[in-house]
């Protein structure tokens, strides 16, 4: 009867330790296993796996960021700035896509902005701690049809990609054409 009763601990302890090496994520497996007593060599893949995991970049959040408008080059009423964002935090992530931008005047009231995608193909820009992506910005400082005068802007709110916290900077500027601002997706480096 001793024996019987051993028999089935040693395999309910192998369907237990089989259990939580398969059924579970990597992570948790590494952690049953050695609950269990497993060998280094399933402790070793499941922690390496898990590292893997941790060390993958996720996207940039607001909190990580800062922003800065790059040198403004105009010309025949026309200017073209880059708008840079730097990664502040101590961690590598990424930004893909387009910056949402809304201009406010001097008193804090928002402007009309219409931001219009330029179509360029987006791509994923890694940002390693300190590192800068850029989105170049358009717009016209001359009055086109109708338009009288042009709002002046004094700041400007930035939205990263997929974020809904957002970023200001000063931004004195007069975006003609009903405040139209054009803008490309993020492109790695702090200048085009």
């Amino acid at each position: 009867m001793q024996r019987f009763k051993r028999a089935g601990s040693a395999m309910t302890a192998a369907a237990l330790l089989t259990l939580a090496v398969c059924g579970l994520p990597a992570s948790n497996a590494a952690t049953a296993v050695s609950a269990q007593g497993a060998t280094t060599t399933s402790i070793g893949f499941a922690a390496a796996s898990a590292r893997g995991e941790a060390s993958a970049p996720k996207r940039c959040r607001t909190d990580a960021l800062s922003a800065h408008l790059g040198r403004q080059d105009p010309g025949a009423g026309n200017v073209y700035a880059p708008l840079v964002l730097t990664n502040t935090s101590a961690r590598t992530c990424w930004v893909y896509g387009f910056v949402g931008l809304v201009m406010f005047d001097g008193n804090g009231d928002a402007l009309r902005t219409r931001v219009r995608r330029e179509s360029v193909r987006p791509q994923r820009v890694v940002l390693k701690p300190n590192a800068s992506a850029h989105a170049r910005l358009h717009w016209v400082m001359v009055e086109t049809g109708a338009e009288k005068r042009c709002p002046a802007s004094a700041r400007l709110m930035i939205i990263p990609p997929d974020e809904v916290a957002h970023l200001e900077i000063p931004f004195t500027a007069r975006a003609c054409d009903d405040g139209r601002i054009d803008v490309r997706p993020l492109a790695p480096g702090a200048r085009p």
